[in-house]
């Protein structure tokens, strides 16, 4: 069975829909028959790469908030990180351009590492503070996972993957993605926002007993609310 995950880099969502389906995975009886596969969706593709404010700012201006109510969303988005064991430090979190990093994941991927890459960005990003944008800090990210640094730099010397990664958001469109995480099991069922590890249990058993069924993709949920307030971070 094989689970595409659309995802960002700056989507808190995305991380903590990872880690619910991680943990419904873990109780699945079929697990070792789970494919996961990640998928690029970039939620601001015309982000600058270095960007002089506070996420706390950003977020106020683009969903046209206080920044006392923005602080409060974030608040809330922590507080639902640290149920899956997951420390959100967005005071100091930086946001940035996340296109080098899908590039990153799909060159990952192609050495079957995509896996590992795709929580060391997530966990940079989120818990270290660090600047996901910037491809030095990409580098040394990789290497760290055991990726070869020549061939790594070699990357940003070049325009490999980012058709690749083009072609995945552009997938996405087709499938009237608007929101992240989604989730696509066996190109049938359709998963998304961040739910509970317990829907995603559900998810997983309906789509094991009907894997053999209609290609016809369905959905388990629908896309809920707007901004990164509600399970869904969205356009």
């Amino acid at each position: 069975m094989k689970i595409e995950i659309w995802s960002d880099y700056m989507c808190p969502f995305c991380y903590i829909g990872k880690k619910r389906l991680e943990t419904a995975l873990q109780q699945f009886e079929h697990r070792d028959q789970v494919e996961l596969t990640y998928r690029s969706f970039e939620l601001d593709p015309h982000a600058p790469r270095d960007l002089n404010q506070r996420v706390v700012e950003m977020l106020a201006a683009k969903y046209g908030m206080s920044l006392e109510q923005a602080s409060a969303m974030q608040n809330q988005v922590a507080a639902q990180a640290l149920t899956v064991g997951l420390t959100f430090n967005f005071d100091t979190m930086i946001h940035t351009n996340t296109r080098d990093a899908h590039r990153l994941t799909r060159y990952a991927s192609d050495r079957g590492k995509g896996a590992q890459m795709t929580e060391r960005l997530f966990y940079a990003a989120f818990t270290e503070s660090q600047h996901v944008g910037d491809r030095n800090v990409l580098t040394n990210l990789a290497v760290e996972i055991g990726l070869d640094r020549a061939e790594v730099i070699q990357l940003w010397e070049s325009d490999a993957y980012v058709q690749e990664v083009l072609a995945e958001e552009q997938r996405a469109q087709a499938m009237d993605v608007r929101g992240v995480p989604y989730f696509l099991v066996d190109g049938k069922l359709a998963v998304s926002g961040a739910q509970s590890s317990e829907r995603f249990a559900e998810a997983l058993q309906y789509a094991w007993q009907h894997r053999e069924q209609s290609n016809e993709v369905s959905s388990n949920e629908e896309s809920s609310g707007s901004g990164c307030i509600d399970g869904t971070c969205t356009i």
